[in-house]
């Protein structure tokens, strides 16, 4: 099975503009990522996808396999889409660039639904129990809720599901996604919905229209680089040899 994992990377944040590029103990962090991306031994090849020539440029210096594609694509996953029409292959992993202390075990749990029936398998997301409570209420950080065979209902971020009753464990999304080509079609064809709209969800454009996400845990927690705070959080785990 031929597994491409790529990792989209766009300069132009409305948050945190150059966030690619951000220095983290000498290397830029999409670098960081990249690293850890090619310690999965299922990825076949490993690709950095973006529209900016100052990553290209820096890709090429490091020697990272990069890929220009359009300025146009409004989410990672419309930039993947672009990469499956240029590479075929059977699986696709999109793997943040703004996760930098993402661990090897948690893209291949991604992959992992895949070998066992690619035909059943449309979407996989990685997800992982909330154990910092701030997170709960961090509008930065989605929120998942799954039934009991693991397919997404919804996410949101807000806290879900609300504790009216006992809730016992708080999941957040971990945004590592598996596509099959078929979804990536069907996602760069589909407009976005009310729903992806107001919560700022790409994966909801799956689950808002009736296609399933199936969702694996991982122990593996992460720190997605949202904001420049997060940045130096990062930089002191990776200092201090946390990856």
């Amino acid at each position: 099975m031929k597994i491409i994992g790529v990792i989209p990377a766009r300069y132009k944040s409305s948050r945190f503009e150059g966030k690619p590029l951000a220095d983290i103990c000498g290397k830029p962090m999409v670098w960081w990522v990249y690293e850890q991306a090619l310690k999965v031994k299922e990825l076949t090849e490993v690709y950095v996808a973006t529209d900016d020539s100052r990553i290209y440029n820096k890709c090429v210096e490091l020697n990272i396999n990069v890929i220009m594609t359009s300025e146009s694509h409004p989410t990672g996953t419309d930039r993947v889409g672009e990469v499956a029409r240029k590479i075929p292959a059977d699986v696709y992993i999109n793997i943040q660039g703004d996760e930098p202390l993402i661990k090897p075990d948690t893209i291949s749990d991604a992959i992992s639904p895949f070998f066992k029936n690619i035909e059943d398998i449309y979407v996989t997301n990685m997800m992982t129990k909330i154990k910092r409570d701030y997170e709960i209420i961090d509008n930065t950080v989605p929120k998942v809720v799954v039934n009991s065979t693991g397919k997404g209902i919804y996410l949101s971020r807000l806290p879900i599901p609300y504790p009216k009753g006992d809730v016992t464990n708080y999941y957040k999304q971990v945004c590592v996604y598996g596509f099959t080509p078929k979804a990536l079609e069907f996602y760069c064809d589909t407009p976005r919905g009310v729903v992806e709209k107001a919560e700022d969800i790409e994966i909801l454009r799956f689950i808002e229209n009736g296609h399933s996400v199936q969702f694996i845990e991982t122990l593996h927690d992460t720190v997605a680089v949202d904001t420049k705070t997060d940045l130096e959080r990062v930089r002191e785990l990776i200092g201090s040899k946390h990856i």
